[in-house]
């Protein structure tokens, strides 16, 4: 991402008319205190996020992954195998463009849970790291640059997985007239889950408009120009313009320098500053609920809103492309940016469990609460509850080349 934060002065760009399938500010159903803990305890929430597990989500992806390297190319197929186990369907967007060292290729990652749905809400970060081009520098590994980030997205896919299941069942009894669902609408129900992986976000040499965001500007521009048959189900898409993949896009989530301890993440964008405020809300009922540890937290990982507020100011991230489409952005970035920041510190000693555990749990309320599931009761499910994790466990990764 490119660290310059405009303070002050209004940016100015140009936003192409909006476009997706936006169903406007809503208020959505809030999950109980109890359910809350069983959303929580669906699986444990750091396990997957825990550098010194050899199995962990985060120990995979935890290594040196320019783009267009052998590195990158084991990481870019964990991320495909690991979803293609849930039966998500994938898409390796491959392309090649020209860099300062020449060509180079890209692929994209997207995993959708139901590509048939009329709607999406995309949960976005990129995947490659930083490249360098001498040692000791091309050693870095970006834990908060985002390798934390994608292993969060693969333990969120795996623990909504099943709720987005029973949510399909449930919509399919109450059409079948075989029960009553009052908690979820329609278009509820017609939202997916997507994941994007982005490939080429960081920059080979300096940041500029040809040189950063290689697979965000190809896939928007891919999705920009491509027509998709009529869809009985795209009522909000007006009829009088042809729909794109970018047009089925409700919201898109980008996530960024994530897992640093105390971080606080600002709203940017006026349109989203109630996705923002959803988010908060998150946050702060898992605390007063004590499923998160507000004394070992410290403050809250926001800050504050007020009512009215106007973005003065936005990261350079692979959201643009986006946001400049008409796409509908939540850019959860850390502000200011880690201290390790683009050296070597960014190892996995940058990176705080705990944090990391917390931002797993509110980004599992945010996206069931959005999409309407119902986390089941673990007594329920006729299983304990998961054991806690030991936060001093937490130590710099063994991860070899």
């Amino acid at each position: 991402m490119f660290p310059w934060l405009l303070a002050g002065a209004l940016l100015s760009y140009a936003v192409l008319p909006h476009c997706a399938a936006s169903l406007g500010e809503r208020a959505f159903p809030e999950l109980s205190s109890s359910a809350l803990a069983d959303l929580a305890n669906l699986r444990e929430p750091s396990r997957n996020l825990d550098s010194s597990d050899p199995y962990s989500h985060l120990h995979k992806i935890l290594i040196p992954r320019p783009a267009d390297t052998e590195n990158h190319t084991l990481v870019r197929n964990y991320l495909v195998s690991t979803l293609r186990k849930l039966n998500w369907h994938i898409e390796e967007d491959s392309f090649v463009d020209m860099t300062p060292y020449g060509p180079k290729n890209f692929t994209n990652v997207i995993a959708t849970k139901d590509p048939d749905a009329p709607r999406r809400v995309v949960l976005s970060a990129h995947f490659d790291s930083k490249f360098f081009p001498s040692y000791p520098e091309n050693q870095f590994v970006g834990a908060t640059d985002s390798a934390a980030s994608c292993a969060m997205m693969l333990d969120i896919a795996e623990t909504l997985d099943p709720l987005l299941d029973a949510r399909a069942r449930r919509v399919e009894q109450a059409e079948l007239g075989l029960g009553d669902d009052d908690d979820i609408d329609e278009y509820t129900a017609e939202t997916t889950l997507q994941l994007i992986f982005f490939d080429g976000e960081e920059a080979f040499i300096d940041w500029t408009a040809t040189d950063s965001i290689y697979g965000a500007r190809h896939l928007a521009e891919t999705w920009a120009s491509t027509y998709l048959p009529p869809h009985p189900k795209r009522r909000l898409i007006s009829a009088a313009s042809p729909s794109t993949p970018l047009s089925t896009i409700e919201h898109l989530i980008l996530l960024d320098l994530i897992g640093a301890p105390h971080p606080r993440v600002r709203s940017y964008f006026p349109d989203t500053a109630w996705l923002f405020d959803t988010l908060v809300s998150a946050e702060t009922r898992l605390r007063a609920a004590g499923i998160l540890d507000a004394d070992a937290l410290g403050r809250s990982f926001f800050y504050s809103r007020s009512a009215g507020d106007v973005s003065l100011s936005y990261m350079g991230d692979d959201h643009l492309p986006f946001l400049h489409r008409g796409v509908s952005v939540l850019h959860v970035i850390t502000e200011p940016f880690p201290h390790v920041w683009h050296t070597l510190g960014d190892d996995a000693t940058a990176l705080d469990l705990p944090t990391l555990s917390a931002w797993n749990v509110i980004l599992r309320v945010f996206f069931a609460e959005y999409l309407g599931l119902r986390p089941e009761p673990s007594s329920k499910r006729g299983e304990p509850s998961s054991p806690t994790h030991n936060p001093a466990q937490v130590r710099k990764s063994d991860n070899e080349l």
